[in-house]
Order: C-alpha cells, then structure tokens, then sequence
C-alpha cells in the first residue's frame, strides 16, 4: 500500500449529488468526473454518496456505483475510499472507510477489517485531534471544513487555514488532509502550515474543465512538497 501522505495529496470527494449539474444521470455523471479527474491526477477518492439527490435511498444502485467507482479506481492505482456505510466498505473491498465523530467508532471499524484497511476520522476539534492521535486504529485526519461549504447540509463550525498550524504546534503528528471549500489558490498555504494534502469536492466537480483544474490542484500540492 502506497505512504499515507502520499494518498492525501489531492483527495477527491465525491457523490452523485455533487454531479446533479451536469445532467439527468447522475451515477453515468459521477462516473465521468472521477475518470477525468483521475487523468487529472488525483491522489485517492472517497465515494461520498449521502443526502437529499443522492443514491441513498437506493442502496442496491449506490453499491453498483460504488463497485463502478471502485474499479475505475483500481484501474489507475488510485485507493478507492468509502465514507461513513462501513458495511458497504468492508462488502465491496474498499481500500479505505472514513469516519466522523458520530459514525461507528474506529476500534470496532479496525476489528471488522479481515484485510489492511486506511481509515480516516473527521476532526474539527483540538481535543479531538489529541484523542485520535492516540489511537492507532486511525491512519489520517480530515480536517474541517477550512472554509464555508456547500457539501454538507449540517456543516460544523469553520476553523481557518490556520487551524492546521495550530494542530502541527500542538504536537499533533498524524498525517493531516484539509477539507471544506478548499480551492486552488489555498493549497500552497494549507501545505505550508502542515497540511500533507487538500480534499476538494467542488474545486473539481464545479469546473469546465475537471482534467485541467485537477492537474492544476495537483501541481500546487507537489510544488508546496518541494
């Protein structure tokens, strides 16, 4: 398995309520954004699949596009996350489940897992952050949301770039991927305070050109690695 930091350099976030723009098939839609931001370069996906214009109330459509996703994925070497549904993780052989602070807890995660398995858990907190980093079940911190998102209808409270520098100054040593309304021209800053990687949803979903904005994200995260 490839080094988590590595994984967290630009992680795409997706779900076919994120690709309701793009037309009247969104499991086909979410399909084509992930191949093309993978030409474009990303580093690992999470299939985020949950709220009103979602597949959730059909779960038998969701887990055949999450296998589409999956495949898609493996086809470039890219680790195939499933968010927060660890049964359909574990069901399908995700490479990785992330989970917030509410969802199964990650011991019992880790114990279900029969093969290696990345698990991420959602911080928005320092003692949060100070909790997970004692647990060794957790492999990577989502950080956010870093600014106002439109992603979530429920969102926490916003934290700031700066947040990640105050996790670093804290001893907070776990490889650490920054989320929420993140676009191109914070990456640099994100990576300079700490951040091993940014997670994008619209920055990537929202433009004309998702193979060119991706590589543009991308270029960003590895000039900020040099």
């Amino acid at each position: 398995m490839k080094n988590i930091r590595e994984i967290l350099l630009l992680y795409f976030v997706a779900g076919t309520q994120d690709c309701r723009h793009l037309g009247d098939n969104p499991a086909d839609n979410l399909l084509s954004v992930l191949k093309q931001a993978l030409d474009g370069g990303i580093t690992c996906f999470q299939f985020r699949d949950k709220g009103k214009f979602s597949l959730e109330n059909s779960p038998d459509e969701q887990r055949s596009l999450a296998i589409k996703c999956r495949d898609l994925c493996r086809q470039y070497n890219v680790p195939f996350i499933v968010d927060d549904n660890v049964d359909l993780a574990l069901e399908i052989e995700a490479d990785g489940v992330h989970v917030g602070q509410s969802d199964t807890p990650v011991t019992i995660v880790r114990a279900r897992a029969h093969k290696p398995l990345i698990i991420g858990w959602s911080v928005n907190r320092l003692d949060e952050a100070k909790i997970g980093e004692e647990l060794s079940e957790i492999d990577y911190f989502g950080i956010g949301p870093i600014f106002p998102t439109q992603s979530k209808e429920n969102p926490k409270p916003t934290l700031g770039m700066t947040f990640i520098q105050t996790l670093r100054e804290a001893g907070i040593t776990k490889p650490l991927v920054a989320i929420g309304g993140v676009k191109r021209e914070h990456v640099k800053t994100l990576r300079k305070y700490g951040a091993d990687g940014v997670a994008v949803i619209t920055a990537i979903t929202q433009t004309n050109d998702i193979k060119v904005a991706t590589q543009a994200l991308k270029e960003e995260s590895n000039a900020s690695n040099q």
